[in-house]
């Protein structure tokens, strides 16, 4: 049920004083007077949700707002003249926010807390197994450094993280984007072996870890470096759909890069732009020599991880913890190799050697620095956008902060560290964190665990799995793309939702895989940040009506029951005004309200340019009949000369210019008047008036302005008190003012009384201090 609204007789506002009016004026006196902000509720119909209010108020501009609520300067912040100062709280709590785990372990409930985690960890530590020593093999190493990739960098996440659900360690994309840069520095055939052509394996890989260790101190430098000077934010700039779309195409790069290991070729070492085109045309190419045993082994084993993985999601609520399908493919297909003998007999390639045990820490190769210093940076940024992704997922949903910023130093640590032990740049896994989250995982105790059992493997097990076939690596890096496929379904939800934000999708999807993933990158965040200009460079700009018995105004094509108020126009527009949109602002503003502003100013500068030409020629003829009367009749001059027409009685046009002293008769506040004390209005010169008398721009979507903005603003005022039209500003909040204040906005011509805390008190304001004027058609504009 709806209440009944009464009519106020007064309006919204106690007005004061009052001037004459026109039947323009009446039209508009009785549309604000049938307004209802009395709100007074029906005895009758009462909606116990619905809130009435009265409003009783005058109207404010911002000078008469300033004295009301006694506006004061922002206080500056005083936080560098604290810095120095330290205390032992202040010491540890800044050791807490640099070293998380001081401040939850203490606190743990062991009880409730340690069954869970351990579980947790076991389970994350099963999948990161296999997965750590396939997404070795993508990054062009050898397995076993998966392996040392799954442990040093997890127990220092383990440490320095805030995030309690996510598991870090080898990730698809993240180890993509390492192999394109060993790849591409140490490619095959620089490892050529003179004679026989064949490929020194052991010196190749040698060069591939020094290079990867390189390019994981890089990265740690740079996500320690943008931690520490609080530049967090700079994943902001990867919005979501640029993130997925680039995931995406990573997935793409990773499929292809896949497929000489699951058809068993040897394919050249391709890179830089197109390179992901020319491996597929390579693999094309040579599919009549692929080897049958390895095509076998990937199809089997594609189709018992398939299955495995949809038990999982089917009864994963009734199993204790999901099925290690990885480590089962990893065990059995091991066992089969060794059994069957498919390297021997089939000719299926293998992992071969895992050394064990830990290597001892090198320092990495600084010489490579340069080469790979644009590469590093891209992985960084990649690595934390993914990692803290999904850590605000899981601390929005389990109802705990993750800290930007030390999320960024956590995961340069663990990158930092991890690089004088032979680890490759890591991030965190989807898949892994899901695992970790679902199997009861409750802080980063479950990652200490998992990585214990990696550490297990790494010093016993190690060597274990030398018959592992790289095919069933390859698949379980294929099946585990899944989710990143499923991806693909943006596009038909972004063609709904948004269509700038699907051209954000496609372009970086597209960059990425033909430009490789480092300059794809590039692309995609210069076209994000490129689209968001455009945006605000084409906003929407609409007139406003006012909104039936309200004080609301609406856009006039979208609410047909917003009417536009007779003689004011209200301009608005749905982005900030700034340099890029400066221009397009008065362009639209100018046709929004249909009049071309600068023809009319240009025939009321001609018409007063001859109206004052033909002031001074008869002004002049005047003086020249004086002088011949007082040569010829010098008796009689005085009596000639009262005779004379006085330049400021003389008629122009079809009106006679009325002196600025005659009583009874307001001048107009733009009115050009010339030395005699004539005014030059539009309706004396004969020119046609506007069919509005005042002009109200709605600033309240500003946020910020600039010198333009304030130039822009100041040509209008200027522009349309050319053409006796008043100009307003409406709803501009606090900070801008102070911006205005600085730009040396105001002046003589605008003060602080042009503007309004609302549209309704420019609109009434407007209203009671109108002048009178004569209707006349507008002519045909120019637009």
């Amino acid at each position: 049920m709806k209440g009944k609204r009464q009519p106020s007789p007064q309006g919204a506002f106690n007005l004061m004083g009052s001037n004459k009016q026109t039947n323009t004026y009446k039209e508009a006196t009785a549309l604000l007077a049938s307004q209802d902000l009395l709100m007074e509720k029906s005895e009758v119909e009462q909606d116990p949700l619905q809130c009435n209010y009265h409003v009783d108020r005058q109207v404010l501009n911002e000078q008469e707002l300033e004295e009301t609520g006694q506006r004061t300067q922002i206080p500056k912040s005083s936080r560098w003249r604290t810095l120095p100062r330290c205390s032992r709280a202040m010491a540890w709590a800044t050791l807490c926010r640099f070293l998380p785990i001081l401040s939850w372990l203490p606190q743990y409930p062991v009880q409730e807390f340690l069954p869970g985690d351990l579980l947790s960890g076991l389970s994350v530590g099963i999948v990161q197994l296999p997965q750590g020593l396939a997404y070795a093999l993508l990054a062009g190493l050898p397995p076993v450094f998966g392996l040392y990739s799954s442990f040093y960098p997890v127990f220092i996440y383990f440490l320095f993280g805030t995030s309690r659900h996510i598991s870090v360690g080898t990730f698809a994309v993240m180890s993509v984007m390492v192999g394109s840069v060993t790849e591409a520095l140490a490619p095959n055939d620089a490892f050529l072996i003179p004679g026989n052509n064949t490929v020194n394996v052991t010196a190749r890989d040698t060069t591939r870890v020094k290079v990867a260790s390189a390019l994981s101190l890089l990265v740690g430098v740079f996500q320690i470096g943008l931690g520490l000077i609080q530049f967090g934010f700079v994943v902001n700039y990867l919005s979501e759909p640029l993130v997925r779309g680039y995931t995406t195409a990573a997935s793409i790069q990773v499929l292809v890069s896949q497929l000489k290991h699951v058809f068993g070729l040897k394919t050249e070492d391709y890179s830089g732009p197109l390179s992901l085109i020319y491996v597929v045309l390579d693999i094309c190419w040579k599919l009549p020599q692929s080897n049958v045993g390895t095509i076998v082994t990937a199809f089997v084993a594609s189709i018992l991880l398939v299955a495995m993985k949809m038990i999982n999601q089917k009864l994963g609520r009734k199993l204790p913890m999901p099925i290690p399908g990885e480590l089962i493919m990893l065990i059995g297909a091991t066992a089969i190799s060794y059994g069957v003998g498919l390297k021997d007999k089939f000719d299926v390639g293998i992992v071969g050697y895992i050394p064990a045990g830990l290597e001892p820490p090198r320092l990495p190769d600084h010489h490579l620095f340069e080469k790979i210093l644009g590469n590093a940076f891209a992985i960084a940024v990649v690595g934390f956008a993914i990692a803290i992704s999904l850590g605000k997922i899981f601390g929005m949903k389990h109802g705990y902060e993750v800290d930007n910023n030390q999320e960024l130093i956590a995961l340069g640590l663990s990158n930092f560290i991890g690089s004088f032990f032979h680890c490759f740049p890591i991030s965190c896994s989807m898949s892994r964190s899901l695992v970790q989250e679902g199997s009861g995982g409750n802080t980063q105790i479950a990652g200490a665990v998992s990585s214990l059992l990696i550490l297990i493997v790494i010093v016993k097990l190690g060597e274990l799995f030398y018959d592992l076939p790289k095919a069933i690596l390859a698949t379980i890096i294929i099946v585990n793309l899944k989710g990143m496929f499923f991806q693909f379904s943006d596009i038909c939800y972004l063609w709904k939702a948004s269509r700038m934000d699907l051209m954000i999708w496609l372009v970086t999807f597209v960059a990425t895989v033909l430009l490789n993933l480092d300059i794809g990158l590039a692309v995609a965040v210069a076209f994000a940040l490129i689209s968001v200009i455009f945006r605000t460079q084409r906003p929407h700009y609409s007139i406003l009506g006012q909104v039936p018995d309200t004080d609301i105004y609406r856009d006039v094509t979208q609410y047909k029951e917003a009417k536009e108020v007779p003689g004011v126009k209200i301009f608005s527009c749905s982005a900030t005004l700034y340099f890029a949109n400066a221009e397009f602002y008065r362009q639209a503003l100018k046709e929004k309200i249909g009049l071309d502003v600068d023809d009319l100013i240009a025939k009321k500068k001609k018409m007063i340019k001859k109206e004052t030409w033909k002031a001074k020629k008869v002004h002049k003829e005047n003086k020249r009949q004086k002088r011949v009367v007082a040569c010829k009749e010098p008796s009689d001059s005085s009596h000639l000369g009262g005779m004379n027409v006085k330049i400021d009685e003389m008629e122009i046009g079809n009106a006679k210019e009325p002196d600025v002293q005659d009583s009874g008769v307001d001048r107009p506040d733009n009115a050009v008047v010339n030395d005699k004390g004539c005014m030059f209005t539009l309706e004396t010169l004969g020119l046609p008036q506007p069919p509005f008398h005042t002009l109200i721009l709605d600033l309240g979507t500003l946020n910020f302005v600039d010198i333009v903005c304030i130039k822009t603003l100041k040509n209008i005022f200027h522009e349309f008190q050319e053409i006796e039209v008043n100009v307003y500003l409406a709803g501009c909040h606090g900070t801008l003012i102070t911006q205005f204040e600085s730009g040396n906005f105001f002046g003589d011509n605008i003060t602080k009384g042009h503007l309004f805390v609302s549209i309704h008190d420019a609109v009434i304001f407007a209203h009671m201090h109108s002048r009178p004027r004569t209707t006349k058609a507008v002519l045909a504009t120019r637009m």
